[in-house]
């Protein structure tokens, strides 16, 4: 179960998410504080983690379209968030699994802030609303890759359990 703490329409693109003036800094411990730094309010409730534990951003079409920038993911992986949208670009999706943010392909969603929502396998249950919204399934491995925390992560844990 998770707390909505912000929305967005279609189309949010990579320079909203990690504006391009901070390409220079690319650690993830670092990229965290300059996640949605043109949207002061967001940014805000994020570096001064103001949001919910299991906080969920909800987002309509093509979130995350733009630049192949990593550091859009890194930065929103830096706060253990959930991105429920309606879709998400195709390279900002990869990105997303690779680096292992928690990321929910859910095409009819319909959830404003505050709302709780709670995520089975393969529906999201707005508790606040009553609706129900089926969820598109990411791969079986593309799944176990984002449950392992990234592609890194799970291909160490690939490794040794091949060598134990």
């Amino acid at each position: 179960m998770g707390k909505v703490f912000y929305t967005f329409g279609d189309d949010i693109s990579t320079d909203i998410i990690y504006p391009g003036r901070y390409m220079a800094t690319v650690l993830p411990s670092e990229t965290p504080e300059y996640a949605f730094d043109d949207i002061k309010d967001l940014n805000k409730i994020l570096v001064n983690r103001e949001f919910p534990e299991d906080g969920i951003i909800v987002a309509g079409k093509n979130f995350g379209t733009g630049s192949s920038r990593e550091q859009a993911v890194s930065t929103l992986k830096g706060y253990d968030l959930i991105i429920v949208a309606k879709s998400f670009a195709r390279i900002f999706y990869q990105n997303s699994v690779n680096l292992g943010l928690r990321i929910i392909i859910c095409p009819d969603i319909e959830a404003e802030k505050d709302d709780e929502l709670e995520i089975t396998g393969d529906k999201v249950i707005n508790k606040t609303s009553g609706k129900e919204f089926e969820i598109i399934p990411h791969s079986k491995t593309r799944q176990e890759i984002i449950d392992a925390g990234g592609l890194i992560a799970y291909t160490r844990n690939r490794l040794i359990g091949k060598t134990a």
